[in-house]
């Protein structure tokens, strides 16, 4: 059953199945993005990443939870593909600001 999540949010779990720059699209130019113990700093940085995340990994991602957290977003996705200890739920920590996302921290 699909859960209900602000705009922003949606945007980037609907652009994650797409390329970098659809991703990037979804965030402030000077966002950050935190995964795997690296930090992308801005748009173009954001789309590298999801780029060579994509070249790694195929996976879809399943939002199965939302929670706030102070001016965070937490959700949980439900995420399977072909990476080493798939099926697993990462927990993403959106910050947003105008609509887009400012922060974004995955981890587990």
């Amino acid at each position: 059953m699909p859960i209900a999540l602000p705009a922003p949010i949606s945007a980037y779990f609907a652009a994650d199945a797409a390329d970098g720059g659809s991703v990037a699209a979804c965030f402030t130019p000077d966002a950050v993005v935190i995964d795997e113990k690296q930090t992308h700093h801005g748009r173009e940085a954001i789309s590298r990443w999801k780029a060579e995340t994509s070249t790694r990994y195929r996976y879809v991602a399943e939002p199965v939870a939302i929670e706030a957290d102070g001016d965070a977003q937490i959700v949980t996705a439900h995420l399977t593909g072909d990476f080493p200890g798939s099926p697993i739920d990462l927990r993403y920590a959106f910050t947003l600001a105008d609509g887009e996302i400012a922060r974004l921290e995955i981890g587990v």
